[in-house]
């Protein structure tokens, strides 16, 4: 799939094709068992289409899991792969524990803007 591109008249009158646009392919992966691999992940995820890289967040120390992962989908090759992953796999039973998918937030600024979702259990 080629990546979307927009069009904007230039000064002259004439079409001046800008820059494509950047998808956000950037998963966070919540309320996962502390016993998911990457390798399980990426198996799961690589179903919905190319996986640029897994992180499941482990403790500095003890290096056991978090609970939580990063899931990122190479843009270039399929643009909708992330969205379709958040619409297929969110909720999601893996390990008996259905998973919480949302966009990844790289920007800090928009991570403590207090705009967020809340999850109730």
């Amino acid at each position: 799939m080629a990546a979307a591109t927009a069009t904007a008249p230039s000064q002259d009158g004439a079409s001046e094709t800008a820059a494509p646009t950047v998808h956000n392919s950037s998963l966070y992966v919540g309320d996962i068992d502390r016993e998911v691999s990457e390798a399980q992940l990426f198996e799961l995820f690589s179903q919905i289409g190319p996986v640029a890289s897994i992180r499941v967040c482990r403790d500095t120390v003890t290096r056991r899991s978090l609970g939580y992962a990063y899931v990122n989908y190479n843009s270039t090759l399929d643009p909708q792969a992330a969205e379709r992953a958040l619409d297929t796999l969110n909720y999601a039973p893996l390990h008996g524990k259905p998973m919480r998918i949302m966009w990844s937030h790289r920007d800090p600024a928009s991570r403590r803007s207090g705009v967020g979702n809340i999850f109730i259990k």
